[in-house]
C-alpha cells in the first residue's frame, strides 16, 4: 500500500562497508596530473590561481583514505534527528531538532552548492537550546535540496527555486509549522528570498548572507566600500565563474567525472571552499578538514555530484526581477564572499530590513567558518525579524 502523501518517516544514514571499502580504494588507486606551473612555496593564495594545487590535495586524499570517520558524522546525523517526506513524487531528506524551551520558533535552514546538510551541522544544536537563556530558540528544520545528500534526484525538470520554495512551505506544514522563520546563504539564500516574497502568510521573517538585487540598479548614491564590492561581484561572474556557467549548461558532462571519481569530486567542491571562504592560503585556515570531508563524502555516497548540479540548469540567473519581499529581513554581509549587496540596492527588493550587518571576518560559508559568530549573528537577526513583525 503507497504512503499517504503528507506521511513523515524517521530516516538513518548508513552507509555499506563495501561503499567505504571502494572509497578508499578509489583513492588508492587514483591518478593524478603533474603539479600546477604556478608553484609558490605556502602560505601563499596566488598558489590556487590554476585550482587546487597538487601538493595539497595529495595530503586531503592521504587523510581522507587513512584517517577520516565518516561513521562519526553518521552518528551526528542520527543523533539531530533525520526524516523523510515525499513532496510531489519526490523524496525529501531534512534534519528535524525540536528545541526544549516552550518559547521556540520554527526555523528553516536552507544549503547551496557545494555544500549541503552539512553547512549547519555546527550550528543546530545552539540555535534549538541555547546556552545564553536570552538568546532566542528554534525549532530547527535542515532539509537537503532536491537532488542532493539523502533527498531524491528529480528524473524531471522543473525543480528549480520556486518549485522548492513551495515544497518548504509544505514541509513545514506537515511538521505542524504554519508560521515560521527562514535562513539561508548561496542556493539557499536565494530560496528564503523567493519564500519571503512569495509566501508572507507562512513566513514571519528571513535572514540571509545573499541578497540579490533587482537588475538596472544605478551606482550613484553608493559608498566606496560598496563600489567595491560591486567590482569585485562582477570580476567574480567575468573572471571566476566557469564552474556556475558549466553547471547552467552542461551538468550532466561535468556530472560523469563527480559521481565516477572521488578525486575529482574533491577537487570541484575543495576549490569552491579555499577560494570563496575568508582565507589567505588554505581553506582549512577555518574549516575543519573533517567538516570539507563530511560533504564531499555525503556527496560521494549518494552519487548526487551530477543531480545537485542541476540546480544550476533548474536556477542560474531565474530569480524573478518583480519579486518584492515585505517581511521583516536581516541581512548580512561578509566581506570575503563572492557576491555582496549594497544596502540602497537590497532596500529595493528587500522592502523592511530590521537589521543590516557587516562583520569584518568571514566568507561565502561563515556557518562553517566561524560557527560561534554566525549563530550569535543570525539570533540577532532573528531576533530583530521577531520584534518586526509584532
Amino acid at each position: 500500500m503507497p504512503r499517504p502523501a503528507n506521511d513523515v518517516q524517521a530516516f538513518e544514514a548508513r552507509a555499506t562497508d563495501a561503499d567505504l571499502d571502494d572509497l578508499r580504494a578509489r583513492l588508492a588507486a587514483a591518478r593524478l596530473p603533474e603539479a600546477e606551473t604556478v608553484y609558490r612555496a605556502a602560505p601563499d593564495p596566488r598558489r590556487w590561481e590554476q585550482g587546487v594545487p597538487l601538493a595539497d590535495l595529495v595530503d586531503v586524499v592521504d587523510y581522507w583514505r587513512t584517517a577520516y570517520n565518516w561513521r562519526s558524522f553518521e552518528e551526528r546525523l542520527n543523533r539531530i534527528g533525520q526524516f523523510r517526506t515525499t513532496i510531489d513524487d519526490l523524496g525529501i531528506h531534512f534534519l528535524h531538532h525540536r528545541s526544549a524551551r516552550a518559547d521556540a520558533t520554527p526555523l528553516l535552514l536552507t544549503h547551496g552548492w557545494p555544500d549541503s546538510i552539512v553547512r549547519f551541522i555546527d550550528a543546530v544544536d545552539e540555535l534549538a537550546d541555547p546556552q545564553d537563556a536570552d538568546a532566542p530558540a528554534f525549532h530547527v528544520v535542515v532539509p537537503s535540496l532536491p537532488g542532493f545528500g539523502y533527498s531524491d534526484k528529480p528524473a524531471i525538470t522543473g525543480w528549480g527555486t520556486e518549485k522548492i520554495a513551495a515544497a518548504w512551505v509544505e514541509l513545514m506544514g506537515r511538521l505542524g509549522y504554519g508560521k515560521f522563520l527562514a535562513h539561508g546563504g548561496d542556493w539557499g539564500g536565494n530560496i528564503t528570498t523567493v519564500l519571503g516574497g512569495r509566501f508572507p502568510a507562512h513566513v514571519l521573517g528571513i535572514h540571509t548572507t545573499f541578497a540579490e538585487a533587482p537588475p538596472g540598479l544605478t551606482t550613484d548614491g553608493l559608498t566606496a566600500t560598496e563600489r567595491k564590492w560591486i567590482e569585485e561581484t562582477r570580476d567574480f561572474w567575468r573572471h571566476r565563474a566557469a564552474y556556475a556557467k558549466q553547471q547552467a549548461t552542461r551538468p550532466q558532462t561535468i556530472g560523469y567525472s563527480l559521481v565516477d571519481s572521488p578525486v575529482g569530486l574533491l577537487a570541484w567542491i575543495l576549490d569552491k571552499f579555499a577560494e570563496w571562504s575568508d582565507t589567505e592560503d588554505s581553506p582549512f585556515e577555518r574549516i575543519s578538514i573533517d567538516r570539507v570531508l563530511d560533504d564531499v563524502t555525503l556527496y560521494w555516497l549518494t552519487r548526487t555530484g551530477a543531480s545537485a548540479a542541476r540546480i544550476y540548469y533548474e536556477s542560474h540567473d531565474s530569480l524573478d526581477p518583480d519579486l518584492r519581499v515585505d517581511v521583516p529581513s536581516a541581512l548580512t554581509m561578509y566581506p570575503r564572499d563572492v557576491e555582496k549587496c549594497p544596502r540602497p540596492w537590497a532596500q529595493e527588493r528587500y522592502r523592511q530590513i530590521v537589521r543590516w550587518s557587516s562583520p569584518e571576518v568571514g566568507g561565502h560559508f561563515p556557518s562553517l567558518e566561524a560557527p560561534e559568530y554566525f549563530v550569535k549573528d543570525l539570533q540577532e537577526g532573528l531576533a530583530a525579524v521577531l520584534a518586526g513583525h509584532r
